[in-house]
């Protein structure tokens, strides 16, 4: 069975980058079918799919992210990232990685000052 777990700061200043990792457990990314997801989650926005990796290295941004936001795949850690630059407090959610049959606990990022 898959595992992910979200790992990264809770706290973000405007203006500055939000990098998170997410390991899994149980597949191989780098060898996997699975599409490698982020979604977050606020009172504000509801529900957002952010984007996502497969294939190595083949990404897919929500339009409205797309300038801002970048995933990539370590494969020595078995591990995919986000960024997230010029964060607002608007970025602020739950955040949350997952293949779609399965998802992580999620990570609450605050953006603040």
């Amino acid at each position: 069975q898959v595992q992910l777990q979200e790992s990264g700061p809770g706290l973000v200043k405007p203006s500055q980058t939000l990098s998170l990792s997410c390991t899994v457990s149980g597949d191989n990314i780098a060898s996997s079918y699975y599409h490698w997801t982020w979604i977050r989650q606020s009172p504000a926005k509801g529900l957002e799919w952010i984007g996502k990796i497969f294939d190595r290295d083949t990404t897919s941004y929500t339009p409205s992210l797309k300038s801002r936001a970048s995933i990539a795949m370590d494969t020595s850690k078995n591990q995919f990232t986000l960024q997230l630059t010029s964060v607002s407090p608007e970025d602020t959610a739950v955040y949350y990685c997952g293949n779609w049959f399965s998802w992580g606990q999620g990570t609450q990022v605050t953006v603040s000052s």
